[in-house]
């Protein structure tokens, strides 16, 4: 997976895994390559509880009351992290960053990719750039990588029910 400069693929890869936990390896292993990320060793069982564990602190960061408790947060994942950057060249993509070593298995890979990707998005597009669904009986997170920064909801279909609610409160 290409980490773009703002962190975009592994936020939304994050919000989709956050949002419907992978409940075996196989699932986690689907869903990873379906965002671009090359699997390099088997995934295994160990591979989802360590992923579960990531999903739950990097919860914590989207649910955070304000810029400095999120960065706190996110600093402690990334020290947690632990990965150190190299250069790889994959024959077909040419020469890229890897946060990771050759023999992580996929649940660290997450955890790092997750603590990097996140930092980068929140530093390059805005610190309130994560968040939760507006709808209040709705809890699906969401990365805002609007152009305007200011997504309220997970969906368009959210917006539209809020949309009609408000108006009906109106008569």
């Amino acid at each position: 997976m290409h980490l773009n400069p703002y962190g975009e693929d592994v936020v939304n890869l994050a919000a989709d895994l956050a949002n419907r936990r992978p409940a075996n390896a196989e699932e986690l292993a689907d869903r990873c390559r379906a965002a671009g990320l090359v699997l390099e060793h088997p995934v295994m069982a160990q591979d989802v509880d360590r992923t579960h564990e990531v999903l739950d602190a990097w919860e914590k960061v989207v649910d955070a009351g304000d810029e400095r408790e999120r960065a706190e947060l996110l600093n402690r994942m990334l020290a947690a992290a632990a990965a150190h950057p190299r250069l790889t060249d994959h024959a077909d993509d040419g020469w890229h960053l890897h946060y990771r070593d050759d023999r992580q298995p996929l649940g660290a890979l997450l955890f790092s990719l997750i603590s990097v990707g996140t930092a980068l998005h929140l530093a390059g597009r805005g610190m309130r750039r994560l968040g939760r669904c507006a709808v209040s009986e709705c809890t699906v997170i969401f990365a805002d990588t609007s152009r305007t920064g200011r997504q309220r909801y997970c969906s368009q279909r959210c917006a539209n029910r809020d949309a009609v609610r408000r108006h009906r409160a109106l008569r």
